[in-house]
């Protein structure tokens, strides 16, 4: 297929040439390297890259993905790294609107059948463009075998080349866009191009509350397959009712040209490295393991995060191993019973917060080291849970979260709030996806990422099906779809609130922001249907948090009431040095001249962007610390 930079301009164009969103499940050819971590059928490609940014589609280099292109003039990038950061570009920060609301006339959000198409993104002056080349040889453990290349985040859209081969497209931002390289990839002296276009209808989709960057902003690296290769892995294991016995099914995907008397062998051990269950099977395309059933098994919650270890080793006809995948799961079971949110039979209680990804140095392209250092306080706050707010996370984060007991509201990357609240004031004429066809592919592609890449986590307590998006027939496919796949989690999502026609098709707990404690208890004491879920409260900004003791009463005269998100964890602000004193200061949205802004309600959070702790922490950890489960 021919790419076309009017795929920018179709919401109906989001994927092409992109493999099957999968499990997200690391793979090795030896022990040695799972006891190292360090896989031989991986290459990373972080590092220098080189860059070319163009103010506009107009201005970008046509043909700059060519081999013979000389790129000589072309700038260093270091990938991963926001665009804006390496200096091109205006930093900006916004909330509600969208970054091009004053400047472009992009209303209604563009349909196929709609009679106009206002705004093109393809030819739109406000939307800039980077040109990223990475020359490379091929590591010799990763020669003569199917290799793919993983971005494991990019926004907002881009478009492959290697070698001058078109490989594919891609707009979801925040969940690995993967593509084969088979065909055009050579041992050596490699061409790869990538351009990637701030905006695209994908923008409608990714209007969250934060700063609007683009680029490759996480690693990229370069997959092995060996000759028999798992490409999915499904973990499904389940607590009984007695909350003892534990039932536990793999599921595997396997892709190869020859299966001939190869075998898959489970094995299942607890924490001291016991074996529990040990099964071998034939190596096929598609493989379900025999139910393993375990007595007695030790539960994971928040206070004890106990995880057992599946390893799953793969070997061909002659005995050989070809592939071992180790990944930790733990039991537990969350439901509604009797109208409250109970985990392991007990009364589930969030003492939650909103968290986006954020270093002040770096913004949202964030470490390992971030995150443990993120969980860190958690712990000193007695936090017990984050929603993902608003988009999948790095990987990482959640087998931290699986080892160290955090309850997770994985969202799907999804908010559209400037298309249906103007001003404050909910108006919904044009909101996106709403009930439109056009939309749904796009939401349920962006769902199916998300379901599929962190299925496996123990952590995941609830699928989300976004923010801050009205609701429709559209999100009610979605929520339809988490339950088809998923009937083990709860599903949530706010903004059924602000369109109850959709209340019973969409979230199985009634969701809301900033109720206030009046207004909740009038809620529940009113023999509702749903528990209560306040997926943002408090609002941490400047003097705030002082009302904390009247949400914390409401958990002992409500047991429907269960807790919530404060928003948020950290400040978004960015560290810089100051024109004037030189000195390094903390600066907000609209410090960068960047206009229209939000200004300081990018700073709402219970950390500075420092990670320094504000005064309101003391609040949370007293009465999160009450309620510790």
């Amino acid at each position: 297929m021919e790419p076309t930079i009017k795929w920018l301009d179709d919401p109906t164009v989001f994927r092409v040439g992109q493999s099957p969103a999968h499990s997200d499940h690391h793979y090795f050819q030896s022990v040695d390297e799972v006891t190292k971590n360090n896989s031989s059928y991986e290459q990373s490609l972080d590092g220098q890259w080189q860059f070319n940014f163009a103010a506009n589609p107009m201005k970008r280099i046509k043909n700059f993905y060519d081999p013979n292109f000389n790129s000589t003039k072309f700038d260093q990038i270091k990938v991963p790294e926001h665009i804006e950061m390496a200096g091109y570009s205006q930093i900006h920060y916004i909330n509600t609107l969208y970054a091009w609301e004053g400047k472009v006339y992009r209303r209604p959000a563009f349909t196929i059948d709609s009679d106009e198409q206002a705004g093109s993104f393809s030819t739109g002056v406000d939307n800039e463009v980077g040109q990223y080349i990475k020359h490379f040889d091929l590591e010799p453990t990763l020669r003569n075998q199917t290799v793919s290349i993983c971005f494991e985040g990019v926004e907002k859209a881009m478009y492959v080349w290697l070698n001058g081969h078109f490989i594919g497209y891609a707009e979801d931002s925040f969940t690995p866009s993967e593509f084969d390289l088979t065909p055009y990839i050579q041992p050596t002296d490699n061409v790869l191009a990538v351009e990637v276009f701030k905006h695209s209808t994908a923008s409608y989709l990714e209007d969250q509350d934060f700063f609007q960057f683009f680029g490759i902003f996480r690693s990229v690296h370069l997959n092995a397959q060996p000759a028999i290769h798992v490409t999915d892995l499904d973990i499904k294991p389940r607590l009984a009712n007695d909350n003892t016995t534990g039932t536990l099914q793999i599921g595997l995907k396997l892709a190869s040209q020859n299966f001939d008397a190869a075998t898959a062998e489970l094995t299942v051990t607890d924490q001291s490295q016991n074996i529990l269950a040990l099964q071998e099977v034939a190596a096929t395309q598609v493989v379900n393991s025999d139910q393993m059933t375990f007595n007695n098994v030790h539960l994971w919650s928040h206070n004890d995060p106990y995880l057992y270890n599946l390893t799953v080793t793969i070997k061909d006809a002659s005995g050989n191993t070809l592939e071992i995948i180790p990944y930790n799961f733990g039991f537990r079971r969350i439901e509604i019973k009797d109208k409250i949110m109970m985990l392991n039979d007990q009364r589930l209680l969030i003492n939650g917060t909103n968290r986006h990804e954020w270093n002040d140095k770096t913004g949202r392209c964030i470490t390992k080291t971030d995150m443990e250092q993120d969980l860190q306080t958690f712990h000193d706050l007695n936090i017990n849970a984050d929603r993902t707010s608003h988009y999948p996370n790095q990987i990482p984060w959640y087998y931290l979260c699986d080892q160290q007991g955090i309850y997770v509201m994985a969202e799907t990357n999804l908010e559209t709030h400037g298309t249906w609240q103007k001003m404050g004031i909910d108006e919904p004429s044009y909101n996106v996806p709403g009930s439109v066809a056009q939309w749904l592919p796009a939401i349920m592609d962006r769902a199916k990422n998300n379901y599929e890449l962190l299925k496996n986590h123990t952590s995941i307590l609830f699928w989300s099906l976004g923010n801050e998006s009205f609701a429709g027939d559209d999100l009610a496919q979605m929520n339809q779809y988490y339950k088809t796949v998923d009937p083990s989690r709860l599903t949530h999502y706010e903004g059924v609130f602000h369109n109850t026609e959709y209340r019973d098709r969409i979230s199985d707990v009634e969701s809301r922001m900033y109720d206030s404690p009046t207004s909740i208890a009038k809620y529940l004491s009113n023999n509702p249907d749903k528990p209560f879920l306040s997926c943002e409260f408090m609002h941490d900004m400047g003097n705030s948090l002082g009302g904390m003791k009247d949400y914390d009463d409401l958990y002992d005269q409500f047991p429907m009431y269960q807790g919530g998100f404060i928003w948020d964890f950290k400040d978004q602000a960015l560290l810089v040095n100051d024109e004037v004193t030189g000195q390094p200061v903390l600066r907000y949205g609209g410090d960068f001249d960047d206009r229209h802004s939000d200004y300081e309600f990018s700073g709402d959070g219970l950390l500075f962007a420092d990670h320094t702790l504000k005064p309101a922490t003391q609040e949370v950890a007293y009465y999160y610390g009450k309620r510790e489960q």
